[in-house]
């Protein structure tokens, strides 16, 4: 398994943050994919990790089956597991989950499975590609699991995927699935 790592320059940007628990509870998901269809940064988690589980992470614990909410998902596992460790949460960058969602699309359409593309290259020059600054970044991707709980499963059980995940340098992340292929993309 091959881990990417590169230092480049870091774009500065200020994810949107809400430190109220009752706007979350109001808009939930539709903010998350307004945000999203924009191009912004939206974190999944208030800073504070000592708050009260809204209705919104409730709806999370669940197993998720609808596909369309997959991606979602995962985000919130990796923060879930983040929390854990102690460490901040990762926000969603546009971009990022742009550049994941044509690499699992890619995968699939050509029927490889490798962190090195056909089409875009290394995930670095993919980023590049997508314009995506970064000063660190990586990737974890699997292919077959049927739900973001297994998938996240396996990554958690695997120490280069956990290394990732638990990478107190990056700051954000995107998360693609497409038929059967899972992408994470993280930058820091």
């Amino acid at each position: 398994m091959n881990l990417f790592q590169s230092n480049f320059t870091e774009r500065k940007q200020q994810p949107i943050r809400k430190s109220s628990v009752q706007w979350k509870k109001k808009v939930g998901t539709f903010a998350l994919a307004s945000i999203l269809a924009v191009g912004g940064v939206y974190s999944v988690a208030p800073t504070d990790h000592s708050y009260a589980q809204t209705s919104y992470e409730a709806a999370y614990a669940k197993v998720t089956t609808d596909k369309s909410k997959f991606t979602a998902k995962v985000v919130y596992l990796v923060n879930s597991e983040r929390r854990k460790a102690g460490l901040k949460p990762l926000n969603i960058h546009a971009a990022t989950a742009k550049a994941s969602r044509l690499k699992a699309i890619d995968m699939s359409k050509k029927n490889y499975f490798d962190h090195t593309s056909p089409t875009y290259g290394s995930p670095f020059n993919l980023l590049k590609l997508q314009k995506v600054s970064y000063r660190t970044a990586g990737e974890n991707i699997a292919q077959g699991q049927r739900s973001p709980e297994k998938v996240m499963q396996d990554w958690m059980n695997s120490e280069g995927h956990r290394k990732n995940i638990l990478n107190p340098n990056f700051t954000s992340i995107g998360v693609a699935y497409y038929n059967g292929y899972w992408v994470q993309l993280f930058i820091g």
